[in-house]
C-alpha cells in the first residue's frame, strides 16, 4: 500500500509541488543535506528516523532530482553520500519559508528550539524566504545561513550543489568565487 497520493500529473502546480517538497520527512532530510549531513548513518541518527522511512524518502528525492550520491570512502569501503542538485538547491525559498512562517506564528517549546534564516553577507536575520529584507539582495544556498540554536551557538553556512552537478550554461546556478 502506498504511503501517499501522486500528485505528479495533476494541473495545479501546488499539487505537483507538493507531490515532491510536501512530504514532511522529505523536507526534513533536505534541511539535513543543506546542513551538509548528508551521509546515511548521520542522517538516521539525527532524524531519529527508521531505515525504512529514510531509505525510501532519499530514493524520492533522487528520483525527482534533488539529490545525487557522491562516492566517499569509509576505511577500505566506497560508500555513497547524499549532495544537492541544482533542481534541490532551488528548494531553498520553500525551506526558508516553512522555518520563517513557525517562527512567526508556532510557539517552540523552548529556547533552542528555534532557527533563524541569515543572510550571511550582510549578516541579518531575514523574514522573507527569497531575499534579505535588510538589503534586497536574492537569498540562494551560497549566500545564507541558518542559525539553529539547537545545533550550533552561531550560524551555519547551507551547503550548495558540487560543481559538477552544475550546468556550466546556467549562470544562476554559479558558484561565486
Amino acid at each position: 500500500m502506498p504511503l501517499r497520493s501522486d500528485w505528479s500529473a495533476r494541473t495545479c502546480s501546488l499539487a505537483r509541488g507538493l507531490d515532491v517538497l510536501g512530504d514532511p520527512w522529505g523536507s526534513l532530510v533536505l534541511r539535513e543535506i543543506f546542513f551538509g549531513n548528508g551521509r546515511y548513518e548521520a542522517m538516521k541518527q539525527r532524524l531519529e528516523v527508521a531505515d525504512n522511512v529514510l531509505s525510501k524518502r532519499l530514493g524520492w528525492l533522487l528520483e525527482a532530482g534533488l539529490l545525487a550520491q557522491r562516492p566517499y570512502r569509509d576505511g577500505a569501503r566506497t560508500r555513497q553520500e547524499y549532495v544537492l542538485t541544482p533542481k534541490g538547491e532551488d528548494a531553498l525559498p520553500v525551506l526558508n519559508a516553512i522555518i520563517i512562517w513557525a517562527e512567526k506564528h508556532l510557539d517552540a517549546p523552548n529556547e533552542v528550539s528555534h532557527m533563524k534564516v541569515i543572510h550571511t553577507d550582510c549578516g541579518e536575520a531575514t523574514m522573507s524566504a527569497d531575499t534579505c529584507t535588510h538589503c534586497g539582495t536574492r537569498l540562494t544556498a551560497a549566500n545564507t545561513s541558518w542559525h539553529s540554536f539547537k545545533r550550533s551557538d552561531h550560524p551555519l553556512p547551507l551547503a550548495v550543489a558540487p560543481l559538477e552537478n552544475r550546468t556550466p550554461a546556467s549562470p544562476e546556478t554559479e558558484i561565486p568565487v
